[in-house]
């Protein structure tokens, strides 16, 4: 149908009147109040993917120089963390009124020049070096000392010295002045149906043992089956070199032995018997290191003060930890590992402190120094946290820790099936907002602190920890090397894990009565 032209000059009119106010028109009723469910479902929203990915970018960045706890690098990206949560309003949650607590943290710089080498005989009693090629075949050993050691390798199994199990890779080999080629773990699993075997072997799993134990018996150095990846958590003995090596170094020291690596492992997981020897091959290993024994650790802590008068006593803590590698000769970003958790938690700090309900219980966000280094155990920041803690242990209704969750199209935590209680918000969470496939199982640690819920979790307090996984194959390894980059990263599984963690808190934070220790 055709309006006429009048009509049409008409309806402009009549527009333009309006618009100019000179025509009466229908008052809006009021907006309603927004309820408090709708003023959290608005903060959640303010949880978004780009500003998450853009926080992995910073801190990636080379400024931040991998982010190796005790450098001034490392306190250059606490002071940066520091500065949002100031703008935002979120409280200081350390020590004397601070968003830090500070620890002992020794640590090791490692520079470029370091060698790999295997002497290969040649003709008329020649030599050629095969030199291995860096991260692909070795890495230097993130606490080694600084020189070079040239010298024959002797396979010492899993490097262990253990009387009462009737049990010593060192016995019938002479390893002073040489170089030992060791296994990581030890020769019993971990698995449930062992773990009883396993708890036995449990303190000679350490890196730090190992390390010590060969030292003791002489050697000069040390290459390590373990990756290869990079790892500043071991042992510094002044003057000792390793590094990390993967399968075509152990099989080169190997080959021409008349045995096997693979079979020789096996036989010893077997029989639980020593199979060390001399292997007759010659290696030159050398690092450039700079030890500091005085460093200093940080833990960086801010929070929200519970509004309820007695429930703010009750702490949910969340987080992880803020360290990586630092440099290895090349810059180990630790994107997913673990920038993304940092970020994850950001958001929710955000989302938290502009939101116009606040939680009745207190909510502490967790950036913990030295995950990834320690000459004791591991995992030192929390380690410390949990022997001087800043929050009653015993008040403290739970730990969630995250690690890894940038990449994958899938929400995945341990612990769930180990607190029932805890996981049910975790589900109403999902389901009612998120719409992620789920999935848990149980909070176990038998072996080494491998994450920093573990010295929670052994304090009582009921500790999970988030990742994400599934989504398109990683072709790959990228786990502690210079390819856990940025381009690896999902934002949108961090804003979902992010938007899961905020609706739970705040949800739990209601409830009247929480024990998950039960």
């Amino acid at each position: 149908m055709k309006l006429s032209r009048r009509i049409v000059t008409s309806v402009l009119i009549i527009l333009a009147l309006a618009g100019a106010g000179l025509i009466a028109q229908p008052a809006r009723p009021a907006a309603a109040p927004a309820t408090d469910e709708a003023k959290i479902l608005e903060a959640m929203h303010l949880i978004q993917s780009q500003p998450l990915f853009s926080y992995v970018a910073e801190l990636v960045s080379e400024k931040y120089g991998g982010r190796l706890t005790g450098t001034k690098e490392y306190e250059a990206c606490v002071a940066w963390v520091e500065s949002l949560l100031k703008s935002w309003g979120v409280e200081p949650g350390g020590e004397n009124g601070t968003y830090r607590q500070l620890f002992p943290n020794p640590y090791t710089t490692v520079f470029p020049g370091g060698v790999c080498e295997m002497h290969v005989p040649a003709g008329k009693g020649g030599v050629v070096k095969k030199a291995y090629k860096y991260e692909d075949e070795f890495l230097p050993g993130g606490t080694s000392g600084s020189g070079e050691v040239t010298a024959e390798v002797v396979y010492v199994g899993y490097g262990i010295t253990a009387p009462e199990l009737g049990y010593d890779d060192y016995m019938g080999v002479d390893v002073k002045g040489k170089i030992v080629l060791m296994e990581s773990e030890v020769p019993v699993s971990p698995r449930e149906d062992r773990l009883d075997a396993f708890k036995k072997w449990r303190p000679y799993s350490f890196h730090q043992y190992k390390l010590k134990n060969a030292a003791v018996h002489g050697a000069k150095g040390m290459i390590y089956n373990y990756g290869p990846i990079g790892n500043p958590n071991n042992a510094y003995v002044e003057g000792f070199v390793y590094h990390h090596v993967g399968a075509v170094v152990a099989a080169d020291v190997f080959a021409g032995t008349g045995r096997v690596h693979k079979e020789t492992v096996d036989r010893i997981r077997k029989e639980l018997k020593p199979q060390s020897f001399a292997t007759g091959k010659t290696m030159t290993i050398s690092n450039k290191t700079e030890h500091h024994p005085d460093g200093v650790g940080i833990n960086l802590l801010g929070k929200i003060t519970g509004t309820d008068p007695k429930l703010k006593d009750e702490v949910i803590i969340v987080g992880g930890h803020l360290d990586h590698l630092g440099r290895m000769w090349e810059l180990m970003p630790g994107a997913n590992d673990n920038a993304t958790a940092v970020a994850v938690t950001l958001g929710v700090a955000e989302a938290m402190a502009k939101c116009a309900v606040k939680p009745k219980r207190t909510v502490v966000f967790f950036f913990f120094g030295s995950e990834e280094q320690s000459e004791d155990q591991g995992t030192e920041g929390s380690h410390y946290y949990t022997e001087h803690p800043i929050y009653p242990l015993d008040k403290t209704i739970v730990f969630i820790n995250m690690e890894g969750p940038g990449i994958g199209d899938r929400i995945s935590a341990s612990g769930g099936t180990t607190y029932p209680a805890f996981w049910e918000f975790v589900e109403k969470a999902n389901k009612g907002y998120v719409h992620r496939a789920l999935s848990t199982g149980p909070a176990s640690y038998p072996a080494r602190p491998r994450q920093d819920s573990a010295w929670f979790f052994w304090k009582g307090v009921p500790s999970l920890t988030f990742g994400a996984d599934g989504g398109p194959r990683i072709p790959y390894p990228t786990y502690h090397n210079t390819r856990d980059s940025l381009e690896l990263i999902t934002p949108e599984i961090m804003e979902d894990i992010a938007q899961l963690l905020f609706m739970t808190i705040m949800d739990m934070s209601d409830e009247p009565a929480l024990d998950f220790r039960k």
